[in-house]
């Protein structure tokens, strides 16, 4: 046994280990929170996997607790036997206290339902929402995940390349746009398609983006920018933002407006980006930019539970 934890955070990334399991035939065990009381390092639905040889990938807490879900998940494999685990206030395990405070519950399933499990996969993956509901002993949890924020950007130089790095270390999916070739080279190893090269200011194909997703321009030569800004405002994407001062936003606006954009769709573009102003390191512009969108999806991310478990127990 290995006893090796892999943290990983979002669903779609849990779910992909579970079909390679399912797919190599292998046991495991879905561990899942179900319920938590007070303050806690992750959400309700959270989930992990263990596999027969030690192998845990996902977390729980951040580590202060994880070894002992993992070592119940492997006995879980080896007996077939479903728990349910509580740890922190009304816990058996006096000796394993949560930093945090309250109570974290976690349901360790050695036989979930796989077919349900790979078809999550596949909506997640296919970027659409995917529902699970879990059966511990006292009453069924049915939870909604979401896709991984799709993060696509549009740009050339030193900004474009940290963001790219950042988003995917951040990760959010990361797409990429640019007119210079060195630049697409740079980012393809932080991309989940291969970069697209912009060969025209003035046109832009129709871009393919859904409401979890963050458009954003990275130009200094802002006269790259208008084709791919109208593009993005063409799709629902929910962020749509552009690099530059306030006075060149305005300048971008009137453009725009100039093209027969709507007040609307131009309420829609942020500018300057980042949760900082002036910067002028190329990493610090990246995340703040990047910071300001994990805002805006940082709710929509979180697990959505439409049947809370009542107070659980052992």
């Amino acid at each position: 046994m290995r006893n090796l934890i892999t943290y990983l955070d979002h669903a779609v990334d849990i779910l992909a280990q579970v079909a390679t399991y399912a797919g190599m035939g292998r046991p495991f065990a879905l561990i899942t929170s179900v319920d938590i009381k007070g303050g806690s390092a992750r959400d309700v639905g959270s989930l992990a996997v263990v596999s027969d040889d030690g192998v845990m990938t996902g977390y729980m807490s951040n580590g202060c607790i994880d070894q002992d879900i993992l070592l119940h998940g492997i006995e879980a494999v080896e007996t077939g036997q479903a728990r349910l685990l509580r740890y922190g206030e009304g816990s058996p395990f006096h000796d394993l206290t949560l930093p945090c405070g309250g109570s974290l519950s976690v349901w360790i399933d050695p036989m979930p339902d796989v077919d349900a499990l790979l078809s999550a996969h596949e909506a997640l993956m296919a970027r659409k929402p995917a529902t699970l509901t879990l059966l511990p002993p006292s009453n069924a949890v049915t939870i909604t995940y979401q896709p991984k924020v799709s993060f696509v950007l549009a740009g050339r130089g030193a900004i474009f390349r940290a963001a790219a790095k950042n988003g995917q270390a951040a990760g959010f999916e990361v797409q990429a746009f640019s007119p210079d070739v060195a630049d697409l080279a740079a980012v393809t190893p932080f991309c989940i398609t291969t970069p697209t090269h912009m060969r025209s200011q003035t046109e832009m194909e129709a871009l393919t983006l859904d409401p979890v997703c963050a458009a954003l321009t990275l130009f200094h030569d802002h006269d790259w920018e208008p084709a791919f800004l109208m593009a993005a405002l063409a799709t629902p994407a929910r962020f749509i933002g552009a690099l530059g001062s306030r006075r060149t936003h305005t300048g971008r606006l009137e453009h725009l407006r100039a093209l027969g954009q709507s007040e609307k769709s131009l309420a829609r573009i942020r500018g300057p980006i980042g949760l900082v102003p002036s910067l002028r390191d190329a990493n610090l512009i990246a995340i703040s930019a990047i910071a300001e969108v994990a805002g805006e999806f940082a709710y929509d991310q979180q697990t959505q539970v439409t049947a809370p478990l009542c107070d659980v127990a052992i």
